[in-house]
Formats: structure tokens, sequence, C-alpha cells
């Protein structure tokens, strides 16, 4: 996984972070989303590890403690493959049966069609787009925000 993520880290603007993290910080990352009871998920295929997602909590404030945010990477060379759309499609399924109302996608790059599409194909919603808010690889970049309601969404309380 730290593989898979230092590429992005280096080469994309799906992260933005600058400089990638060890091995060991990506495992207390993967201990602090299951320790959370949230699920982290891999993808293998043929023996290679080909892509990994994972939940976390929105915001850490009380209120937002029914919302979501997924992140899913893919190793470079596999895209195209189906490997982010089953995996999201897994988060999905268990983010709704864990009772979370929201599941919030923050992309990276306002520019960055595959995440957008994906994330779209799953009944995302675009509700933002915070312009130049990162600088990386000398030049501002921006981030849209899509939003899915799980179960119910808003049209009960939880």
């Amino acid at each position: 996984m730290q593989e898979i993520y230092a590429y992005h880290v280096l080469h994309g603007l799906a992260s933005f972070e600058e400089e990638p993290p060890s091995a060991v910080e990506m495992r207390r990352r993967y201990e602090d989303v299951r320790a959370r009871g949230l699920p982290w998920l891999a993808a293998d295929f043929g023996g290679v590890l080909v892509g990994y997602g994972y939940c976390a909590p929105y915001r850490a404030r009380s209120a937002y403690r029914y919302s979501i945010e997924d992140s899913v990477y893919v190793r470079h060379g596999s895209e195209g493959r189906g490997v982010g759309s089953a995996i999201l499609d897994e988060l999905i399924r268990r983010v709704t049966d864990l009772g979370y109302r929201q599941l919030i996608a923050v992309i990276g790059d306002s520019s960055h069609a595959p995440s957008i599409n994906l994330h779209a194909r799953f009944g995302f919603l675009r509700v933002g787009t915070v312009r130049s808010v990162g600088y990386k690889f000398g030049r501002w970049v921006d981030t849209v925000v899509m939003q899915r309601p799980l179960g119910p969404g808003d049209g009960t309380p939880p």
C-alpha cells in the first residue's frame, strides 16, 4: 500500500502530501482506521496488490459523526480494470451497514476525471469546488467535493 500511495504522492494530485509517508506511518494510519471500526480494503489481482481504499471520519467534531470520507487508490498501470469500482462499491456497502448517512469524497485536482467519474457512477453529486486550496508541482490545485447519501440519508434522524 505504501508503494501505491507513494506513486500518487510523487506523481499525481490525488494526495496533497508532497513526501510519501513511510511504511510505518501507513501502518499507523491503517491501525487508526481499523481501531475506529471502519473499513480498509485491499484489492488483489493474481497475487499483486492493485489497489486499496478506506473510510475515515469526515471531521472530528461530534456533529459530523454520521458523515464519513472515502479514499481509493489504484496501482499505476492497473487503472481502467474496475479496481476502483470494486473497492468503492464495497466501502459504500460497509459504511451503510455501519449506520453512516453521508459519504464524502474530497478529490484532488478539479481535472481528475477518473476519480470524479468513478464517484459519479456510484451516485455522488458534485457539491463544490474549493479553488486553489493546495500548491503542488509548482501550481495551485483545486479540490472537488462530492457527496452521496447512505441508507435513508438525511430523510430521517439517525
